[in-house]
């Protein structure tokens, strides 16, 4: 207790109300990401509408713009699993930059796999031009992080001196992109998706590849290859 006023020290400064309220604010954005996940699973929508997703909540209209600004924000947030991505690709121990950019594919299809409904939707908005939520997930940082990954296969002589970095990531990504058109209509089972997306980066590697690097990249393709036909 404190003096007359029969506060404590805390209470007095103003300390445990301000720690309440940052809590509540807290509780109160979990529970909208957490609805914007499941409208977007559940309505097959990434656009969101802001009334279903304040009453899915359970909060007012006007607590998702106070908290987030904006659609856009609240969107970006829901994509916060990319952190977790990231995080866990930074722990890879391998520096062989093969390994490194197929083990990213991997990694980017199990979280796919693992929440069919959400990626589908999302995936589903990137081929929608007229969808605003294309820009937050085909962003720059997202181009960036793959880019990267392919220039490490020049600088370490995996690819010919010859072949032009920026075109050989745009190929490898429409690759990537064309996998994932085929698995959101349903016309490429989860089980195929990473050994199709494998064997595209495989196979046009190789043809990009020094003569050092064929052999590997030949081993690769042979593995996806046998993947698929075996599915």
């Amino acid at each position: 207790m404190s003096g007359r006023s029969g506060l404590s020290a805390d209470e007095a400064t103003g300390d445990a109300p301000l720690g309440r309220r940052e809590a509540g604010k807290a509780e109160r954005r979990r529970r909208i990401i957490h609805a914007a996940r499941d409208l977007i699973r559940e309505t097959g929508n990434a656009g969101l509408s802001m009334r279903a997703l304040a009453a899915r909540a359970g909060v007012s209209l006007a607590t998702p713009y106070n908290l987030f600004g904006s659609k856009r924000a609240i969107v970006l947030a829901v994509l916060d699993d990319v952190r977790v991505y990231q995080d866990r690709f930074a722990h890879l121990t391998s520096t062989d930059p093969l390994e490194r950019l197929f083990a990213a594919v991997d990694m980017a299809i199990e979280f796919y796999v693992d929440d069919p409904q959400f990626y589908k939707t999302l995936w589903a908005a990137v081929f929608d031009a007229s969808d605003d939520v294309r820009s937050e997930i085909y962003n720059q940082a997202r181009n960036a992080f793959w880019r990267h990954l392919v220039e490490a296969t020049v600088e370490a002589g995996v690819i010919a001196e010859d072949v032009d970095v920026e075109l050989l990531f745009k190929v490898l990504d429409r690759g990537f992109g064309a996998a994932m058109l085929e698995w959101v209509v349903g016309e490429l089972s989860p089980d195929l998706l990473a050994p199709t997306i494998r064997h595209a980066y495989a196979l046009v590697l190789r043809g990009a590849a020094s003569t050092d690097w064929r052999g590997a990249l030949d081993a690769r393709l042979q593995e996806s290859q046998a993947r698929i036909l075996r599915g």
